[in-house]
């Protein structure tokens, strides 16, 4: 059983995003439930390297998780807030930026790679955290922090992508 508790765990998170679908954005529910969703997210991968439980399986469903709570939130939260324009270039320059890397580094290893560094771990962290702050710090300041963030680790992580198929 204690092999199974991060898939568990995984599993509600899938849960507990299409359950956002029934709360409205910022309400109590939202909010708990958000967090909930964020929270095991950040457990299930730790409690799977410390049962010595990490499978290909388990990663899988991590990226559908990650993937169905993304989508459900931007659904839910996008229709709730007012994106200035000059954030959805900023956004649009950071996706480019992303989207580049995935193409350099299947065109380099054949594979895509997605790095794990502690700038795209503070990028997702930081983009989790928005829309908690969003009810007392307007978007155009907190928005600077994170696309800044994000901006840096973008770039980074093409560094580290062309160096290493440049070393190789």
């Amino acid at each position: 059983m204690t092999k199974h508790i991060a898939n568990i765990l995984t599993g509600c998170r899938i849960f507990g995003s299409i359950l956002l679908l029934f709360f409205p954005a910022f309400s109590l529910d939202f909010y708990i439930t958000y967090l909930l969703c964020g929270f095991s997210d950040m457990a299930d991968g730790i409690i799977a390297r410390k049962t010595n439980s990490t499978s290909k399986f388990g990663s899988q469903l991590d990226t559908i998780a990650d993937l169905i709570f993304v989508v459900v939130s931007l659904f839910k939260l996008l229709p709730a807030i007012h994106i200035p324009q000059w954030l959805w270039i900023w956004g649009g320059v950071i996706a480019v930026i992303k989207i580049s890397n995935l193409i350099w580094g299947y065109a380099a290893e054949k594979q895509f790679i997605s790095l794990h560094t502690i700038m795209n771990k503070a990028t997702g962290l930081l983009l989790f955290l928005l829309p908690l702050t969003i009810s007392f710090v307007e978007l155009k300041y907190t928005a600077i922090v994170v696309c800044s963030i994000a901006t840096f680790s973008a770039i980074q992580e093409g560094v580290y992508v062309i160096v290493d198929s440049e070393c190789k």
